[in-house]
């Protein structure tokens, strides 16, 4: 649904997974072969991947200022249960945190994501849109940080127009 650029880094592994659904017509692309590919899901993974998804987009909600859209169990309880470890690299000495193990879960890459973002400043500006036919996850970059929409030509321009419409002009 958004025009805008994916988020840096890592950051865009948490967008790819919150924007597997599209509320809007209710596809889901994690229903699909390809769209489990995409995330390197089976079939399995898939009850966990949907809670994961929507514990997500209640804190991308919350970065943007918004209440829950409904109830999930809390993100840092998912991510709690992501064994994750101190990677440090011989040739320069970097660390970071990275999903334990030799095939890592979904909830283990997205919690290394949420911690790179962290460090890097960025995880704050990761949000869901206000529109709530939408909720779609992008990245804002706007100065100030104050991104409402995914799209100021779509969800933006709806949410003006019904304003307008409101004040009964």
């Amino acid at each position: 649904m958004s025009e805008r650029s994916p988020a840096p880094g890592a950051l865009a592994l948490v967008q790819a997974l919150v924007n597997t659904l599209d509320l809007e017509s209710g596809a889901d692309s994690l229903d699909t072969p390809e769209g489990r590919a995409r995330l390197a899901l089976t079939e399995d993974d898939l009850p966990a991947a949907r809670e994961l998804r929507e514990s997500l987009r209640v804190a991308l909600l919350a970065h943007a200022g918004h209440p829950p859209h409904r109830a999930v169990t809390p993100l840092g309880e998912l991510l709690a249960a992501a064994p994750l470890v101190v990677a440090v690299d011989p040739a320069d000495g970097s660390a970071a945190l990275a999903p334990a193990g030799s095939r890592p879960s979904l909830l283990c890459r997205v919690a290394a994501a949420v911690a790179e973002a962290l460090a890097a400043g960025t995880w704050m500006r990761l949000k869901a849109c206000e529109a709530a036919d939408c909720h779609w996850a992008y990245y804002d970059r706007s100065p100030a940080g104050r991104g409402r929409w995914c799209s100021m030509q779509v969800c933006g321009a709806r949410a003006k127009m019904r304003r307008y419409r409101a004040k009964g002009a």
